[in-house]
């Protein structure tokens, strides 16, 4: 079938390396199409978030993985494979299928994923068709039952939540302090939240979108900023929290050695949660100033996964059953046109063998003719019958793709079982 996955991640790829590699929304739901033809892939969907870049793809003529690392490559500047990792068929599959529960993120059970593969189906949907359509569906299905049947998400901390408790390091507590944050998204929204039940004093919000903050500092009783009046109060907050989609750092140094001139000796503690980062890495350099990103995260959060890590047992059974149904589907799916072609390539011979045998025999009667007709019709369907009807079992069983490829081989079929069938055989939200 040629389904495959390339990417890099947060245990692979340092955040230098992971923002150069951002797909913004807009860039996947303008260009998927070309990114697809590009790499030569019959389908493609790209996962992008904060953690990881991933392609999902079905191959064409070309090898899609290293399709993959060109454009990849491309994209960074250098060479990527030292920092990716690709899987094949039922390992890509199985990826997914984790990644989509949370097991594979930074923070095991972390929420939000979920709603990051919907998102990236979505924009990619002009690149997507029937088998990663089909693919991602089965992922949303997986994530959703794992975390019904498994405590694996339970008290599970978000990266936002995380990061307060970073800054909790700083400060001891975060009763009365005074918190600024940058951005108005999902990650913003959680992190204001944990802020708030952490007793800060005051807290604002900043966004280019001054609607947007608005509406997120209101509901949690915050005070919203438009975006160029936030460095004039940055010598009165103790915790600055970054989250926007901007494609370049907005937080540079000048921002914050000015508000430092005002602050005498109160440190100040940054929170960068977004890719591309959010705050220049030189403000580390800023004295009584402490700077933190998505990679010094991962410390803060490994003590309390005890719990979590043993649901991981019952969620990979989880994953281990619904990769055996969607091969089982794929396996049926690339049976039904194999077949189909078999049958008439084996009609094509029948039927032009018999007329030149009858082009000899034209001294028969018609009814004699009718009957040699009749013969080789039935002869055929019985040499057929049982190829189909295994074939047809094989499907049953997960091993259909593996007998098509052989009755591909040994009967010269060209068949393109990733082209077969078409969306509107799906049903709508598959589309």
């Amino acid at each position: 079938m040629g389904l495959i996955v390339a990417g890099v991640n947060h245990r692979t790829a340092p955040i230098p390396v992971r923002e150069r590699l951002v797909f913004a929304e807009s860039e996947l739901r303008s260009h998927i199409g070309e990114l697809r033809e590009s790499c030569g892939a019959r389908e493609m969907v790209v996962l992008s978030t904060c953690n990881r870049t991933e392609v999902y793809a079905v191959e064409g003529e070309r090898d899609a993985v290293l399709a993959a690392w060109t454009l990849f490559s491309d994209r960074l500047g250098s060479d990527v494979t030292k920092h990716g990792y690709a899987r094949r068929e039922r390992d890509t599959a199985a990826h997914l299928f984790r990644v989509a529960a949370g097991m594979d993120s930074m923070i095991l059970g972390e929420a939000q994923i979920h709603g990051q593969v919907r998102d990236a189906w979505e924009a990619s949907r002009g690149g997507s068709r029937v088998v990663l359509n089909r693919l991602f569906q089965t992922a949303l299905h997986v994530s959703a039952r794992i975390r019904e049947e498994t405590a694996i998400a339970r008290g599970a901390a978000s990266v936002s939540s995380a990061a307060v408790q970073l800054g909790k390091k700083i400060f001891g507590s975060l009763q009365g302090r005074r918190a600024m944050v940058l951005g108005a998204g999902d990650t913003a929204s959680l992190a204001l939240e944990c802020l708030v039940s952490e007793g800060v004093e005051t807290a604002v919000v900043a966004n280019r979108t001054f609607e947007r903050a608005c509406e997120l500092a209101h509901r949690f009783g915050a005070e919203a900023l438009h975006y160029d009046e936030c460095w004039s109060r940055l010598h009165l907050i103790d915790l600055m929290l970054c989250s926007t989609a901007s494609p370049h750092a907005v937080v540079e140094t000048v921002h914050i050695t000015d508000a430092v001139r005002q602050r005498g000796d109160r440190p100040l503690c940054i929170l960068d949660l977004a890719l591309p980062r959010d705050v220049s890495p030189d403000v580390r350099r800023i004295p009584n100033v402490f700077l933190y990103d998505l990679d010094d995260l991962q410390g803060v959060v490994s003590a309390s996964l005890d719990r979590r890590r043993a649901e991981l047992p019952h969620a990979e059974r989880v994953v281990d059953e619904e990769v055996a149904r969607f091969w089982v589907w794929l396996g049926g799916l690339a049976a039904v046109p194999v077949l189909t072609e078999f049958r008439s390539r084996l009609e094509t011979l029948r039927s032009t063998e018999l007329s030149e045998t009858m082009h000899r025999l034209r001294h028969l009667a018609p009814d004699d003719v009718e009957t040699i007709e009749q013969f080789s019709r039935a002869l055929m369907n019985k040499f057929l019958h049982e190829p189909s009807v295994r074939v047809r079992a094989a499907a049953g069983d997960g091993r259909a793709l593996e007998i098509v490829d052989a009755l591909r081989y040994l009967f010269a079929l060209r068949t393109d079982s990733a082209e077969a069938g078409s969306d509107s055989s799906l049903p709508n939200r598959e589309r």
